[in-house]
């Protein structure tokens, strides 16, 4: 039999550390054959990113292989001196990481970043190296090759800087690519296209791929094996569609359970997340690990560690009651949530917005100001027009640079808009925050990206809450603390956790503390921009299904922003599709995933991967890069990029807006029953999975 390209033996991963040796990956073996795609998966500390690393024999100082072997082409990569190790780097094996700005020397031009990868496997000369340069990068599909090659790093967009990465990394022609999470920073759009591109170069290549990632959508249509890690040891490993058929574990199965589907929605089916967090490396359960928030856990389960069984030839799991999961006699489905049921009631209109515009000046240079240029702008949000009612959630979608966060932050006041007006229950809100008064502040309140920046790291839990109480509701030192208690219960949070600070807790239970803070003044109108973007999928679902009970509690209006359409239609009453600072399409959550959709709006849910390899999908792939706002294009906005371009009336007219029956707004050239003869829908089962 042939030898696989790698092997893993038995691998423990430790780190050294004042508490002594930390495993951060325990006894596991796998392998993967040349050609292969081997998803990893788990939440964060499961012990991915460290078992990449091994793989790649670079752990850093503090960490080394406790035990087993990583073996590349039956090689034992220990046994490797210096120059054989740098050998490997050179061309065996190649590391694609999830930030490419970091990655990349900011101050050498592209071309030279790549033409050293090729230099180090290739005895070739300067012209033939320079034409190996411009065929790469036009073979990771970047536009004008010769001018990437001439730029610095900050001169070319996030989702550019990626497919260089991956240029560098085939420039060493490796036979294995291992990728942590190499798209997670990308906009969907973005995404999609890295990863068709990924899909081709590791099948046209015979490339192997350890592919690291938390989105189960892009596992399942990237790979053909998936290894699910949980609390540094191997709990599942199976082949992508069997795995995702009939999960045996029960972790995997909750993982899967807590990614929303396109259109599944709060008040039809709530997602089902995790409870509780993965322990710490310093306090691991003497039993099964994940026994303390697995819903089928049995005393077995608390004593012995189970083993790692072979339910067929072909799989793998670790988990005491699998027989009984593949027999149907038990399912690890956690209870069903009930969904959340909204009393009749007479809306109101929370807020009202109406022909908003948004910008920040360009800085000008010395040159410029000598020379009495004029000022110059770029236009972020352009004439909007939107209404919030009450109890209602608007989700806004689109991606990076269209506007989207910018519209928040004017909203919230962090930046003044030059035009437009903005009423909040009636009353116009002033610009600027400084001009706001308590009471209008009390009234909206803002969940922001990064909980790790949201909240004082200095302040305990309990003082970043009695803080609006006491600024914002007028509440005294011992009215506020009796009512933190409260208010930590609310988003689920034991009552002890008001001594804690911040970095005492994790970032699920972070960004809890500050959706407990920004809905302690009971605001009417919430703005949550990204608020769970940063998080595990499974501490997504529960931060998601709490924001929607909060605000069925409350009654609170909320602006909900996000990159991710699942996401946001799962949420979201209404969804508006932001494009160049302006709306492309608004209508009924319920009924935006269905045709006729805004042609931007196809491509972004053709973008989408579904977490099921069974889903077929429309593959609607947007050329070019989003335009700049400082030069945005004439009439309709999205004409650069648009799959339905019609000519000249999409460059020199800006488009009508059209009405469907069903309450759908869009803004096209194309009459709505051209669009409902022409699209179909995005996603289709193909029936295998039944």
């Amino acid at each position: 039999m042939a030898v696989p390209l790698l092997q893993l033996k038995d691998l423990s991963v430790a780190y050294r550390s004042r508490r002594g040796a930390l495993r951060a990956v325990r006894d596991l073996s796998l392998e993967i054959a040349k050609g292969q795609t081997y998803g990893l998966v788990g939440e964060s500390g499961s012990g991915k990113t460290t078992l990449a690393l091994a793989v790649l024999n670079y752990l850093g100082k503090d960490g080394y292989i406790e035990s087993g072997q990583v073996l590349f082409e039956g090689a034992d990569m220990a046994a490797l001196d210096e120059a054989g190790l740098r050998a490997l780097w050179q061309g065996g094996m190649a590391h694609v990481p999830q930030n490419p700005f970091t990655a990349l020397n900011p101050s050498m031009r592209i071309g030279e970043q790549v033409a050293e990868a090729i230099a180090l496997n290739s005895e070739i000369d300067a012209p033939e190296i320079e034409t190996r340069v411009l065929d790469l990068l036009a073979q990771v599909r970047l536009p004008d090759p010769a001018r990437v090659a001439r730029a610095y790093p900050h001169e070319i967009s996030g989702g550019q800087q990626q497919r260089v990465i991956i240029a560098i990394a085939l420039g060493r022609q490796p036979s294995l690519l291992v990728l942590d999470e190499p798209t997670t920073a990308l906009d969907v759009t973005t995404e999609a296209v890295v990863l068709d591109l990924l899909r081709e170069l590791v099948r046209d290549r015979d490339t192997a791929a350890l592919y690291v990632s938390h989105n189960l959508g892009v596992v399942a249509g990237l790979t053909d094996r998936v290894a699910v890690l949980y609390a540094s040891e191997l709990v599942e490993d199976a082949p992508t569609k069997e795995l995702y058929r009939q999960p045996l574990h029960p972790y995997t199965r909750g993982l899967l359970d807590s990614v929303p589907r396109l259109g599944q929605r709060k008040d039809v089916k709530p997602l089902q997340g995790i409870e509780g967090q993965i322990p710490s490396l310093t306090d691991l359960p003497s039993g099964c690990l994940f026994a303390p928030r697995c819903p089928l856990a049995i005393d077995q389960c608390w004593e012995e560690r189970p083993p790692l069984d072979h339910p067929t030839p072909d799989r793998r799991v670790r988990c005491h009651r699998w027989p009984e999961i593949l027999a149907g006699e038990v399912d690890a489905g956690r209870d069903a949530v009930e969904p959340i049921q909204v009393e009749d009631y007479q809306p109101e209109t929370i807020l009202t917005v109406e022909q908003l515009d948004v910008q920040y000046p360009i800085q000008r240079s010395l040159a410029d100001v000598l020379a009495g240029e004029p000022a110059r702008y770029v236009q972020v949000v352009d004439q909007l027009d939107l209404r919030i009612r009450s109890r209602e959630t608007l989700g806004v979608v689109g991606e990076s640079g269209s506007g989207k966060s910018s519209l928040a932050r004017a909203l919230i006041g962090l930046v003044a808009a030059e035009g437009g007006e903005v009423e909040l229950l009636g009353v116009q809100l002033p610009a600027r925050l400084d001009a706001r008064s308590t009471e209008t502040l009390a009234h909206l309140q803002m969940v922001f990206q990064n909980p790790e920046e949201a909240l004082n790291p200095y302040l305990t839990i309990a003082e970043s809450l009695r803080r609006p109480l006491r600024n914002l509701r007028g509440m005294s030192y011992a009215e506020a603390q009796a009512m933190v208690p409260q208010l930590l219960e609310s988003v689920r949070l034991p009552a002890e956790y008001a001594r804690r600070l911040p970095g005492q807790l994790s970032g699920g239970e972070k960004q809890r503390v500050a959706i407990a803070r920004a809905f302690a003044t009971h605001p009417d109108l919430l703005l949550a921009d990204e608020p769970v973007s940063a998080l595990d999928v499974s501490v997504q679902a529960n931060i998601l299904n709490l924001l929607a009970e909060l605000q069925n509690e409350h009654d609170t209006a909320m602006l909900f922003i996000a990159h991710d359409i699942a996401v946001v239609g799962y949420l979201a009453d209404r969804i508006a599709v932001m494009y160049l600072g302006q709306l492309m399409q608004q209508g009924p959550a319920e009924i935006i995933f269905d045709p006729p959709y805004h042609p931007y709006t196809e491509a972004l849910l053709s973008a989408v991967p579904p977490p099921d390899p069974f889903v077929k999908q429309e593959h609607i792939r947007l050329s070019g890069e989003v335009p700049s706002a400082a030069d945005p294009p004439s009439g309709c906005p999205f004409h650069t990029r648009c799959p339905r371009f019609l000519g000249d009336i999409c460059v020199e007219q800006e488009p009508p807006w059209r009405e469907t029956q069903d309450g759908k707004a869009i803004y096209c050239h194309i009459p709505i029953e051209e669009l409902q003869a022409a699209q179909s829908p995005v996603l289709r089962f193909n029936g295998e999975g039944d």
